[in-house]
């Protein structure tokens, strides 16, 4: 038997569309959506400010979600994760991540990831298939839904597992229902796309008026380095610097380049200053990214003083730097280490400090999960 759809799923537009067979007005759409994104309801019974009849019919035609939380990881650092289960039994990962009082949600795009980044464990087991808008909406959802009473969740970034521009149609609806006003209120400027580099992609972000900070994973000086980090991506360094470049122009939104530093492979003075020869005078931002440990891939993370001599060379040619705070390291939460499976080593988690506290509704009945 098909599911209902998830109310996750529309748009206001499409959801006035799919009430007319039911008979509700066209404004109960806004009331209803109001109800899953800003009141938090769980189910259609909770939306007293409807009829008991349009309740009925709701329950009839829609589910409120289609995803459930099988399991649940936290660490000192405060850093969660949660391990959701779709409906076809497939397994995402996505994280909430606090700093201070600024609440992140890392969003997962696809199951599994096509790009196999030499580093990176979410693309071990290559993509199962894309996630839908509504499964890629409750990621956020969920976590927010579980945050004390009057708390939001204030900045996405979509660098879970997969590749956001292969999936672009499901990501650019979710990204309009993660800014609408009836949807969760969060704005373009607040939420950063990661992109390996799908260079077609990036422009039609400014033509559909879809523009997030946008992210390029480079994690090279130059094509050779390039290529055997990412060996299924062909595109050239000089051309993914261009497409930074061209976004910022049109857009006026951050644009960072992401550089993931391996031991010995991409991490020395003179791979610093290739790279700063070429992005001298474009005010694009580079992130560094120590690399963090993954058991199946044969990479080890740089020493500080490494870190430290990178960051020092890159900015002494002008180039704005930033190195990324880990965050969820202990639960294999931190950049690099999502997957799309539950891994028998995943299973025994400790909860220190206060984890979400996840409603009942939420969880997979089937699914063991860990408590506090």
């Amino acid at each position: 038997m098909t599911p209902l759809p998830a109310i996750t799923a529309f748009t206001a537009q499409e959801f006035e569309e799919r009430l007319q067979p039911l008979a509700l007005e066209r404004f109960r759409a806004r009331q209803i959506l109001q109800w899953i994104y800003r009141r938090r309801a769980s189910s259609f019974e909770t939306m007293t400010d409807l009829s008991l009849e349009h309740r009925t019919l709701l329950a009839q035609s829609f589910r409120p979600s289609c995803t459930s939380v099988a399991q649940r990881h936290a660490c000192a650092d405060l850093t969660e994760k949660l391990l959701l289960r779709l409906d076809d039994g497939n397994l995402i990962e996505t994280v909430l991540i606090r700093d201070g009082d600024r609440k992140t949600v890392c969003v997962s795009t696809q199951v599994g990831c096509p790009i196999r980044c030499v580093f990176c464990a979410s693309g071990l087991d290559g993509r199962a298939r894309d996630l839908t808008t509504a499964e890629i909406v409750e990621q956020v959802l969920t976590i927010q839904n579980a945050l004390p009473e009057g708390d939001r969740v204030d900045n996405l970034v979509l660098m879970g597992i997969g590749e956001p521009l292969l999936n672009y149609a499901n990501v650019t609806r979710a990204l309009r229902i993660f800014k609408a006003s009836w949807g969760l209120g969060i704005g373009y400027n607040r939420i950063t796309l990661s992109t390996i580099g799908i260079l077609d992609r990036i422009p039609q972000l400014v033509e559909d008026r879809v523009t997030p900070n946008l992210a390029i994973s480079l994690h090279a000086p130059n094509d050779r380095i390039r290529r055997e980090i990412v060996p299924t991506m062909k595109k050239k360094v000089a051309e993914l610097i261009r497409a930074a470049v061209e976004y910022k122009r049109a857009t006026k939104k951050n644009v960072t380049l992401e550089i993931v530093l391996l031991d010995g492979v991409n991490d020395d003075k003179k791979h610093a200053l290739e790279l700063g020869k070429k992005l001298r005078g474009t005010r694009v931002k580079v992130n560094v990214i120590p690399f963090n440990r993954v058991a199946e891939v044969p990479y080890r993370e740089p020493s500080p003083e490494r870190v430290t001599r990178f960051v020092k060379t890159l900015g002494s040619c002008g180039v704005p730097v930033t190195v990324r705070k880990r965050k969820g390291d202990a639960i294999s939460a931190a950049c690099g280490q999502l997957r799309h499976q539950a891994r028998p080593r995943d299973t025994a988690v400790a909860i220190q400090g206060e984890p979400i506290p996840i409603p009942p509704s939420a969880l997979d009945p089937s699914a063991e999960t860990p408590q506090a």
